[in-house]
């Protein structure tokens, strides 16, 4: 995952962010960089490959100054090259870095074209750096550049910058991606991650969503989303300097939630080939050969490739099954008709899910490992890896790792599309850009904790709850029971909405809570449909769909929002609320999120 680093001090600028860009490298990247101001001068080094590739570099040509700023990167927009490398530079004067996705770069992008901005690289993240130039230009402050820059843009972003005209300074902001500010009496230091500046300070200001500040040595000046000055809380944070920490939240997987924007961000760029094409990381050769589909995988892994059916069969035309992964060796399948099994598991370590893969293995098939932990045995084993880059998650129940594995088999299921002559490459680039604008949909998904309570508080309450779906929309919801069964003790199952009537309604009662989730559609008529029968029977509706869809149906008790998108990316913008559902249900109930009875995040015994 990419990461960023910022200080304003009394030592050298590029050593301190050296060395905490070293404690950002568990997350994974392609290529690093620095850059520095002194004497009002602007410096800038940056290397393809390990850190200790720019390591190298800084030794023989040191970056002077006591300003800086550091970057990890993924390659999402263009491929891994030292130009597409961070810091980005405009005019010799301004220096970013950052994390996220512009989603309406190319309209800023043409813009500052037609003006005279020649582009180095082949970034979103390039145009931040010449708005930045364009707003220093016109003589603005660095509070005033900030909400200009703001104001245009579009997405899920943590930035910094510096500019040699106000030298003594960070600037920062955050949407839907993390960013911190370490204080301490002789420097301020700016983080994605408060692992990287542990042993820097111990005192954080973990920003929220709109925040943006301008930092000086001693001083943070931070204003909220409506440019209003905001004091934000300083908590202490654990002085083990490489404990993966909570940042800020009560939970790691309420942090977890939080961190989807990036781990979508992050997974779409290891989907993307250099050319900018959804490829999932396949040649072409590679693709045709995969004519039909086992997906083995466990729990909410087994609901992710449920949903990758769908996709993969839907824009590829390849026939899948899916299968329990615990059952599949036992049941003595044919396997004579399949090419190729794809393994999916978080851990990668899962034994029911690698003793599949040993079947499938020794039956012929070739082995796809979808995998969040790339040391692990079945990224290991299996013959091709797509990678999730959601980062380390702790919390048992999974959420950026499921969003994760979602957007892998999406992403695959384009290329093979593509690769199969049933995606034009307008269609492919089209769907891509529907998944650009995933982690910013994901963020604002994220904002709905205050919404979401009223309900946590009527499922506390309850014994049993019923979860619905047509479509995609079905594995979500066998998902979203599951997430709240596990981690409330909630009794919880999921339906085919059309499936109701053949059985469940049965046990539709007064008072019964049915959520269902109800996506932009051709079904939603059918689904509401399902829920009237329900309502009759005194369930109490409560409906997930998209913000134009709200009014709906009437009749629901509550209804929870997300951004409008397409039938494609429902269920990945769907899955926040029923997490944050499962997340504040079991809160309130006082249960051990965590780490909830009976269950480990690896399951290593059949």
């Amino acid at each position: 995952m990419c990461g960023i680093i910022g200080y304003v001090g009394a030592e050298p600028a590029a050593d301190v962010v050296l060395d905490s860009l070293r404690r950002l490298e568990y997350r994974g990247y392609d290529s690093s960089g620095i850059a520095t101001i002194d004497n009002g001068n602007l410096h800038v080094s940056r290397a393809v490959g390990k850190i200790k590739m720019l390591s190298a570099q800084l030794a023989v040509s040191p970056l002077p100054g006591t300003v800086g700023i550091g970057h990890t990167r993924w390659a999402t927009h263009g491929g891994v090259t030292e130009l597409n490398a961070h810091p980005h530079v405009a005019g010799g004067h301004v220096a970013i870095v950052h994390n996220g996705i512009i989603e309406n770069y190319a309209d800023i992008k043409a813009r500052l074209i037609v003006a005279g901005v020649v582009f180095l690289s082949d970034t979103d993240s390039e145009v931040l750096a010449h708005l930045f130039h364009e707003a220093f230009t016109a003589g603005k402050t660095p509070v005033d550049a900030l909400d200009q820059v703001l104001s245009e843009i579009k997405g899920a972003f943590a930035l910094a910058a510096i500019a040699k005209q106000y030298p003594d300074c960070l600037m920062v902001a955050r949407n839907a991606s993390p960013l911190a500010i370490g204080l301490s009496d002789d420097l301020v230091c700016i983080a994605s991650d408060a692992v990287a500046m542990a042993h820097l300070t111990r005192r954080v200001i973990y920003l929220k969503d709109g925040d943006r500040a301008v930092i000086r040595k001693g001083e943070a000046e931070i204003y909220d989303i409506d440019q209003q000055p905001a004091n934000r809380e300083i908590v202490t944070v654990s002085a083990a300097p490489m404990l993966v920490d909570k940042g800020g939240y009560r939970h790691f997987m309420e942090k977890e939630i939080h961190e989807q924007s990036d781990a979508i961000s992050n997974t779409i760029s290891a989907m993307t080939s250099e050319t900018g094409a959804i490829t999932a990381g396949f040649e072409t050769e590679h693709l045709a050969a995969i004519k039909h589909i086992v997906i083995l995988a466990a729990g909410t892994s087994f609901y992710a490739g449920q949903i990758g059916r769908y996709w993969i069969e839907q824009i590829a035309g390849i026939p899948v099954s899916v299968e329990v992964a615990s059952e599949y060796r036992y049941r003595s399948p044919v396997t004579a008709s399949y090419t190729t099994a794809l393994l999916i598991s978080q851990s990668g370590e899962s034994l029911d899910t690698m003793k599949a893969m040993e079947f499938a293995k020794a039956a012929g098939l070739t082995t796809l490992g979808i995998v969040n932990v790339p040391d692990s045995t079945i990224a290991r084993e299996s013959d091709i890896v797509l990678p999730t880059r959601a980062g380390p998650e702790i919390g048992v129940a999974s959420t950026k790792a499921f969003t994760a594995q979602l957007t892998v088999l999406l992403s695959l299921a384009i290329a093979l599309g593509q690769q199969r002559g049933r995606l034009s490459i307008a269609e492919a680039d089209a769907l891509h850009a529907q998944m650009m604008s995933l982690p910013g949909a994901i963020g604002q998904a994220v904002s709905r904790f205050d919404e979401i309570r009223p309900i946590a508080h009527r499922l506390s309450r309850s014994h049993s709850a019923f979860f619905l779906g047509r479509g995609t929309l079905f594995p979500l919801a066998c998902e979203a029971a599951l997430k709240l069964k596990e981690l409330s003790y909630v009794h919880a199952e999921g339906f085919a909405a059309g499936e109701m009537k053949h059985g469940p309604i049965a046990l539709i009662e007064e008072g019964v809570p049915v959520i269902c989730f109800v996506g932009p559609n051709e079904l939603s008529k059918k689904t509401i449909s399902n829920l009237r029968e329900a309502e009759a029977r005194g369930a109490d509706v409560i409906v997930v769909c998209t913000d134009s869809m709200k009014d709906i149906v009437d009749f629901a008790e509550f209804t929870v929002t997300v951004p409008d998108c397409t039938e494609l990316m429902a269920p990945l913008v769907m899955a926040i609320p029923a997490q944050i559902m499962a997340y504040l249900t079991a809160s309130e109930k006082g249960t051990d999120v965590d780490q909830p009875r009976n269950l480990a995040k690896s399951v290593t015994v059949e």
